[in-house]
């Protein structure tokens, strides 16, 4: 097993190079705006398809900037500042936030707090980060509509954290991988946002699982250690 010492090395210099790498993107992509205005009205079909390609190249100098920050929160997950917290507070935040986002989906957001629930210590930032993946991840399973359902209920010494969906559920072969780094199953994604989610989740001291059946929705339950 690998020493703490050095996975936060590793970290760190996986941050760096991550940091290198986007700013030759950036200097790319300021070349490529350049290049862009002057194929801004393309008068023959040489210059369209020039146009074209420009426009392929900047997609792409976008997408990986995506991945950059994504790998860049992933690697520095695992140090979370921890202080005692209201989960109801931030599910309540949370919904707040989404909320905008999930009425233009079509989406309904329903929230079951368990009283009596006792505090947790969580780095409120990043644990945000958590809530708003898993809700990203059901809108993005429910493209007509439905239900997200949070709750919270207490299991011995741990609180749980359930956040349901409604939607086209998840095949049983991707299951088993969905919380490997770079594994996607969506147009476009980086496969590092449940990876993050589930590293974020540990860094707290607690775990993730999920269940789902194709065509009845997914559920992802957190289990977090109570504030002592």
């Amino acid at each position: 097993m690998a020493h703490p010492e050095h996975l936060a090395e590793v970290a760190e210099l996986a941050g760096g190079f991550i940091h290198e790498v986007k700013n030759h993107v950036s200097t790319l992509n300021l070349n490529l705006q350049l290049l862009a205005e002057d194929f801004a009205e393309p008068q023959t079909p040489r210059e369209r398809r020039a146009k074209q390609r420009i426009d392929r190249l900047q997609s792409q100098c976008e997408k990986l900037v995506e991945v950059s920050n994504d790998f860049l929160r992933f690697v520095r997950s695992q140090d979370p500042k921890r202080e005692p917290t209201r989960l109801d507070d931030v599910l309540a935040e949370m919904v707040d936030f989404f909320g905008p986002t999930a009425k233009a989906a079509n989406i309904h957001i329903r929230l079951y707090l368990a009283p009596g629930i006792p505090l947790v210590p969580l780095d409120r930032e990043l644990f945000k980060q958590v809530l708003l993946n898993l809700m990203l991840n059901a809108e993005q399973a429910m493209p007509d509509g439905g239900d997200i359902i949070l709750q919270t209920r207490r299991e011995g010494d741990r609180v749980c954290l359930d956040v349901i969906d409604t939607g086209k559920g998840i095949e049983p072969d991707d299951l088993t991988k969905i919380f490997r780094p770079f594994h996607t199953t969506k147009p476009g994604g980086t496969g590092l946002g449940l990876a993050t989610t589930r590293k974020i989740v540990r860094a707290h001291g607690g775990e993730i699982e999920v269940h789902s059946e194709p065509g009845h929705g997914t559920k992802f339950t957190i289990r977090l250690p109570a504030n002592n």
